[in-house]
């Protein structure tokens, strides 16, 4: 590889919408809280140690009967959403910033459940319908 010499046309592409291929098996609703497992495809949030937490889904997408990435999905990114706190490990006023954890596709914890959830994101703020992660 060499440096530029001149000016470039660097493509670029829009990281708050983007498009991944889904799971098998699975069945995503909109609004619902997404990660992508280890293989590299979308999932709904559930209590899982290997997934990568991307957002929240822009629609519904039914794959229960479809192979990995027959179907794709519309993830809205790099925002905040809301979700529910979970009744049983609550994050609070005192964790804001901190990471909380995926428990399923709407629901996050203050802890990782003694190393079974998979990390969703940090805390922005906390309401007393839910909590705010980005």
């Amino acid at each position: 590889m060499v440096a530029l010499t001149a000016s470039r046309n660097t493509p670029n592409k829009d990281g708050q919408l983007a498009v991944f291929p889904v799971a098998a098996g699975v069945k995503i609703f909109a609004g619902a809280l997404v990660a992508l497992n280890a293989a590299g495809f979308l999932v709904p949030g559930s209590v899982s140690t290997t997934l990568r937490y991307q957002g929240r889904s822009e629609d519904c997408c039914d794959n229960t009967g479809g192979a990995d990435g027959a179907k794709t999905l519309a993830v809205r990114r790099k925002l905040a959403f809301k979700f529910a706190n979970h009744a049983g490990d609550p994050v609070a006023q005192a964790d804001v910033g901190n990471v909380v954890y995926i428990v399923d596709d709407q629901t996050v914890a203050k802890t990782n459940g003694t190393n079974t959830r998979s990390a969703a994101g940090k805390l922005l703020a906390v309401d007393v319908d839910g909590v705010w992660i980005e």
